[in-house]
């Protein structure tokens, strides 16, 4: 009995030994002395910063840098009007658009059609606080608006000078597409044409493929600069009721030709010539015995209007035309300062380069006689 204790206790002796000795070994030699040989041990380990900068290349740079300087003066609007149901109830309705700040009296220039029949204007700055606007003034047939909030502490953006635009330059749109606040979406300018709008034409609009969707509208359109460029203000969409690939802003320059009399009117004066005019084409032409086959037939000529002053004739004598009746024998406009008209939105168009007080020169033709008119301007009396 007593051998098989000291047996035990001389095993327990050596395990605690072996384990002093492993403890040991393992402890005052490098790891690693001994690995296998298909273990690989690089001689240098690189690591990686997680907290470090991140580094981009130039055009997310440029994207970045356009976005930090042109997001603080966009501002999101929600325009409230208001519908009637089926038992004469008023309906609230809301839409949504864009804007941004042009100065630092807290004015806000966007679009027309942003605020059209609008009884309450909110705005949304990009710090997300919000402020009831008041229009100032409003530009149907340019599409634009001006509205104001009691903040002058928002940064005005950089209106850039729109002439001199290229097909294939970079543009940015800021503004809210679906009412996603900050949104900014790149292309380049696609071409630069007229487009009939709405109310009227926009004389070289900027057509862009950067994505403007339904809340876009009133929003710059920016160049590489961060500088507007542009508003966005109609987007085709084939029936999708979204981008398309197809956008079109007003030049800002259009805009800045009418800011001053947005601000200080609340309209803009339109240049008129004092007349009424029926468009003819080249079937009725022929029929009348024109020289030309397609202008504007002068039906009325206003008392003391330009035209008249200018010498235009008006028609005397009724003819039958369809289902109703023209006044024929006056004269026909067939161009304003050497541009061809053959409707009244085309002498729109070349007349809204103008303003009050400026000559403008008529091509007409009296019977088939061929003159030149020279017709000073008036103001038209529906913006008076």
């Amino acid at each position: 009995m007593t051998g098989d204790i000291v047996m035990k206790s001389f095993r327990a002796l050596l395990l605690l030994a072996f384990l002093v000795g492993c403890f040991y070994y393992f402890t005052t030699h490098p790891p690693g002395k001994f690995l296998p040989a298909w273990v690989d041990r690089p001689a240098h380990v690189e690591t990686t910063e997680a907290a470090a900068p991140p580094q981009f290349d130039s055009e997310e740079a440029e994207n970045i840098a356009v976005y930090k300087k042109g997001l603080p003066s966009v501002v999101n609007i929600t325009a409230t009007a208001i519908a009637y149901d089926f038992f004469y109830g008023q309906v609230p309705q809301q839409g949504q658009g864009s804007g941004f700040v042009i100065d630092g009296e807290g004015r806000i220039l966007t679009n027309f059609h942003v605020v059209e029949g609008a009884r309450q204007v909110e705005v949304t700055t990009s710090d997300k606080k919000k402020y009831k606007a008041e229009i100032v003034g409003t530009d149907p047939s340019n599409d634009l608006a001006v509205i104001q909030i009691p903040v002058r502490t928002i940064p005005a953006a950089v209106l850039a000078d729109s002439r001199g635009l290229v097909v294939g330059q970079k543009v940015f749109a800021i503004g809210n597409p679906f009412g996603l606040s900050g949104t900014m979406t790149r292309g380049i300018i696609s071409s630069i044409r007229s487009v009939r709008g709405q109310r009227g034409f926009i004389d070289e609009a900027i057509q862009t493929d950067a994505a403007i969707n339904p809340g876009n509208s009133g929003g710059p359109l920016l160049n590489s600069r961060g500088q507007v460029i542009g508003i966005n203000s109609m987007i085709f969409t084939g029936g999708a009721e979204q981008s398309a690939g197809i956008g079109f802003a007003i030049p800002i320059n259009t805009a800045k030709a009418v800011l001053d009399d947005l601000v200080s009117m609340g309209r803009v004066r339109r240049p008129s010539l004092g007349i009424q005019t029926l468009p003819i084409g080249a079937q009725v032409a022929e029929q009348l015995d024109f020289g030309p086959n397609s202008g504007l037939l002068v039906q009325q000529v206003d008392r003391g209007s330009p035209a008249e002053r200018a010498g235009l004739k008006a028609g005397t004598e009724r003819a039958r035309l369809g289902f109703g009746t023209i006044l024929i024998g006056g004269d026909l406009i067939v161009a304003i300062d050497g541009q061809e008209v053959q409707d009244s939105m085309e002498a729109a168009h070349v007349l809204q380069k103008h303003h009050a007080g400026d000559t403008v020169t008529l091509t007409i033709y009296r019977g088939r006689k061929k003159m030149d008119l020279k017709v000073v301007l008036g103001e038209a009396r529906e913006s008076a």
